[in-house]
């Protein structure tokens, strides 16, 4: 077919056009930029899996922000990247803005976070419940093994159950302490009722970046063992007995890392375990099942 010399001309003019629109107003071509959320809708509690993908390799991570505050994403092969968005029960329901940049092109993409409904428990205490605030020591460590974010992936696949006890208080559960509700409290984790001295094993591959204990003035956590998973995700466990490990170690998944006890403030032996993403303690269920990548 012969394109006559106007018809060439109006072609390129549009493709200017168009080249111009994409600089001016970030419109994009529809493969130059490719963001896809999991899961899609989420509910209070997930972990959102940002996945990115890119016709340039120019080896500079997107951007991936919600309400302002931005995530890190890390590159998974040639042109795909991954960020973590993570959600918690004090976390507003309703539609958020995710707003992902890369490669001089933009895409905001709608999530409609879903509310979910979180089991509540009254607890009374007597005296001055000092034994449930951490010592200065204590805050400072754990407080900078969860802000870890590690560039490598050091996990694969599922988490594995860290004890065998069967789960007597779930992620997520909400508290009101002597009949006033605790507006910034939900239970950030889940409590196995393993036997005392019953083996607590690592849910995935990491290094050891945490070890803790009662003597060093762990009053509240009890002997503690934080394993660092990789791109800011980071398991803790609670109230051991023994600990099996030290800072700097790199532990298998299956691994034995310690024992269930009831140090720190506990009523009896049980393990807590916590899992954080980029500083948030969010819902372990997705990554023990299903496997979040």
């Amino acid at each position: 077919m012969v394109i006559r010399p106007f018809k060439l001309t109006l072609l390129i003019g549009l493709s200017l056009l168009s080249a111009i629109a994409a600089v001016i107003f970030g419109v994009a071509k529809a493969d130059a930029l490719q963001v896809m959320l999991k899961p899609n809708p989420p509910v209070l509690g997930d972990t959102v899996s940002v996945w990115i993908a890119t016709d340039q390799k120019t080896g500079v991570p997107p951007t991936v922000s919600v309400d302002r505050k931005q995530f890190p994403a890390f590159q998974m092969s040639a042109n795909r990247w991954r960020a973590f968005i993570p959600t918690t029960p004090l976390d507003q329901a309703g539609l958020k803005q995710v707003v992902v940049t890369g490669d001089g092109l933009q895409q905001t993409l709608a999530m409609q976070l879903g509310d979910r409904d979180f089991p509540t428990q009254s607890i009374w205490l007597s005296g001055s419940g000092s034994d449930l605030e951490p010592t200065d020591y204590e805050w400072d460590k754990v407080s900078a093994f969860k802000k870890l974010v590690t560039p490598q992936k050091f996990w694969n696949g599922a988490f594995l159950k860290p004890n065998e006890g069967e789960i007597t208080t779930g992620f997520g559960v909400r508290r009101y302490y002597n009949g006033e509700f605790a507006n910034d409290y939900y239970h950030r984790g889940i409590d196995y009722a393993g036997g005392y001295g019953s083996p607590v094993i690592a849910p995935a591959a990491g290094y050891v970046r945490l070890v803790g204990t009662v003597s060093q003035g762990f009053r509240l956590h009890g002997n503690t063992v934080g394993v660092d998973h990789g791109q800011g995700v980071e398991s803790i466990f609670l109230h051991l007995s023994e600990i099996y490990v030290k800072e700097g170690d790199f532990v298998k998944a299956g691994q034995a890392i310690g024992a269930v006890g009831a140090t720190g403030a506990a009523t009896g032996p049980h393990l807590h375990w916590g899992l954080y993403v980029n500083g948030e303690s969010i819902n372990p269920v997705a990554w023990r099942y299903e496997g979040v990548e």
